[in-house]
């Protein structure tokens, strides 16, 4: 089996560039102003530009801030500004976070916008409280509870005690499924009438094409999973259901794209899958810009993640018309019906898993061809982008009292 690494990522935030700022110019003074904020540019260019582009058309001056990479470059082709901001996005110094929280403050009282979007965990806190200090209305996205939540712990209880903090002022808090929300309000993180729901990020459909299914057996049958490579992404599952599927159909192909040497607590060390790689049990595809080709590649879309918020390669491989296979948990089975558009199987079980994947390879064509063209219907009307850019629409007037 190969180890192949791809230049570029569908965001390897890892690339790093010299700090700068750009597009910047002093705005008209009736022009308003919106901060959107995450924990890397890539996250920016990759799942936002959409609805940037349609509030930058609706008359806001756009300012991205986040931590500076390879993608922060782009943001000034769209007419978006930029601030880069240096965060210890896993660290848990109290320190740097205090340090965090100012240099927020002072470059929001810098920019003075009359709405601040946070996206991922420091900035919905850090950036979230400096912005209430200093009036600024706040809009939020939850996109996904990350590893804190669940695993657990002291660390869970200080975590959400810094949500409560930093959501008690804001607008409106979007959640990406119904059980992140319902945990938020139940606990008193977020109260009730600020909570409120999206369908992920959204697509926009005229990017993703609907190929006809390949026609594929055991022989040759290929299983696409594209994750950060995490441990809560399932991929020690992935791997171990590969040794099953792989016994009992040897020319079954198990393929892993995404990027290594993430910054997170529970990412997977780059010898293992050299090792996994040499021991022929996946093949690594590296990282990309674009992940529609790998997926036009394959024939079944697979994620055993632990816990999502709304994962965009579930909606990326369904619009795509490839049957899924994902854990029966939150954000996942939020696209993903059994039966109907893909299957499910347990969480943390590589023998479920590979059970579901050997029921996949056994449909016939035209199951697997109407499980696509199932996923795609959904897609199409519950996940398109113009939804996500209409409540954040909704959202921001009601910040702005309008």
């Amino acid at each position: 089996m190969r180890f192949l690494q791809n230049n570029g990522l569908r965001g390897n935030p890892r690339v790093a560039l010299q700090p700068r700022e750009n597009s910047l110019a002093p705005r008209p003074s009736r022009t308003p102003r919106l901060v959107i904020s995450s924990n890397a540019a890539w996250n920016v260019v990759n799942f936002r530009l959409g609805l940037l582009d349609a509030l930058r058309a609706d008359g806001f001056d756009v300012v991205a801030v986040a931590p500076d990479d390879a993608y922060a470059a782009r943001l000034a082709d769209h007419g978006i500004g930029y601030v880069p901001l240096a965060m210890d996005k896993q660290g848990l110094s109290p320190l740097r976070d205090g340090l965090l929280l100012l240099r927020y403050w002072s470059v929001l009282r810098r920019l003075r916008p009359d709405v601040y979007l946070g996206y991922t965990a420091k900035p919905n806190v850090y950036g979230s409280l400096a912005a209430h200090l200093l009036g600024i209305k706040v809009v939020n996205n939850v996109a996904g509870l990350g590893t804190a939540f669940i695993r657990g712990g002291l660390l869970s209880r200080i975590v959400q005690l810094l949500y409560r903090l930093a959501f008690s002022r804001s607008a409106t808090v979007f959640f990406q499924n119904d059980e992140d929300r319902a945990m938020f309000v139940a606990r008193g993180i977020v109260a009730a009438d600020k909570a409120a729901l999206l369908p992920g990020s959204g697509l926009d459909l005229s990017r993703y094409p609907a190929p006809q299914p390949r026609a594929a057996s055991g022989e040759g049958f290929t299983f696409l999973l594209i994750a950060r490579l995490i441990w809560d992404k399932g991929v020690r599952e992935f791997v171990e259901a590969a040794r099953i599927v792989k016994a009992a159909r040897p020319g079954a192909r198990l393929q892993l794209l995404g990027f290594l040497d993430v910054e997170n607590r529970t990412a997977v060390p780059r010898a293992e899958v050299e090792a996994w790689v040499a021991e022929g049990l996946v093949e690594y595809l590296g990282d990309t810009e674009d992940v529609r080709p790998f997926i036009a590649a394959a024939d079944c879309i697979v994620l055993p993640s632990y816990r999502e918020g709304m994962p965009r390669v579930l909606l990326e491989g369904a619009a795509m018309a490839k049957p899924l296979i994902a854990t029966d948990v939150p954000g996942c089975r939020g696209i993903v019906t059994a039966g109907e558009n893909g299957l499910l199987c347990e969480v943390r079980s590589g023998a479920s898993l590979a059970e579901a994947m050997l029921r996949m390879i056994d449909l016939s064509e035209d199951e697997r061809a109407r499980m696509g063209a199932a996923g795609r219907r959904r897609i199409e009307t519950e996940f398109d982008e113009k939804i996500v850019v209409d409540r954040y629409r909704a959202a921001i007037a009601k910040a702005l009292g309008r």
